[in-house]
């Protein structure tokens, strides 16, 4: 796996810390890695984006963003309204498939969900991974709600005849209600791909080097970690 694209469930859960873990467990695995933006929104040019956050939590990555647009917005308004040249799913993919010839993992993060729109002729990150490739892991949110947002963003990948890599919950809470709990079991199973992690709430807010040595706990294997589902399970059902 050269380049792997992150998408999440929709906004706000915790797509861009994540990025982070699978950098800074890939980095700790003795790997080069760079990690692309393909739009960054809400943003002044001074202020640090999520490919700086990135960096910051992981460490020495490469960072990369095609374009910067000052409102919170989807990509392809926040670009309209602002009178700047949208971001193309092949321009994400040329410049993701020139960082994969440099590095060992290329990690693209996404703007919100997966059907966000770029531009204006409703190019996404979808189509990005599709001219890349590339499999696609999904940040989701832990508790009530989560399934639906999950599986209707695995069928759209399915859909398209692409690799859904697995899920990450973005942020498990200290204490876990009953729904968020169940939701252990019955998140693989409505994905129909495994749970590859789960973030405590608050990791992004770790100092850097604490961030660095525990990420690799909060993944599995196939994303460089040590993280392992089944006990997470058990002692979550406990």
């Amino acid at each position: 796996m050269r380049v792997l694209v992150i998408t999440g469930t929709g906004t706000e859960v915790g797509k861009t810390v994540t990025t982070a873990a699978v950098a800074a467990s890939a980095l700790a695995a003795g790997r080069s890695v760079a990690v692309l933006k393909a739009a960054q929104t809400g943003v002044r040019p001074d202020e640090r984006g999520d490919a700086d956050e990135v960096a910051w939590l992981a460490g020495p990555v490469t960072t990369d963003e095609i374009a910067r647009f000052p409102e919170p917005l989807a990509p392809g308004t926040a670009a309209r309204r602002a009178g700047m040249a949208p971001v193309r799913p092949r321009e994400v993919a040329e410049r993701a498939a020139k960082l994969a010839t440099e590095h060992d993992l290329v990690l693209v993060e996404g703007a919100g969900g997966l059907l966000v729109r770029f531009d204006e002729d409703g190019g996404t990150l979808a189509d990005a991974a599709r001219l890349l490739g590339a499999p696609v892991l999904v940040v989701a949110r832990a508790g009530l709600g989560t399934l639906n947002d999950t599986e209707l963003t695995a069928r759209e990948l399915r859909r398209r005849e692409l690799e859904l890599a697995g899920v990450v919950i973005g942020s498990w809470p200290g204490e876990p209600d009953l729904a968020t709990r169940c939701n252990v079991a019955d998140l693989p199973e409505v994905a129909g791909a495994p749970l590859l992690g789960a973030l405590p709430a608050g990791a992004g807010a770790l100092p850097p080097a604490e961030f660095r040595t525990a990420a690799p706990g909060w993944l599995a294997p196939r994303l460089d970690g040590t993280w392992d589902a089944e006990a997470f399970r058990m002692r979550e059902a406990a």
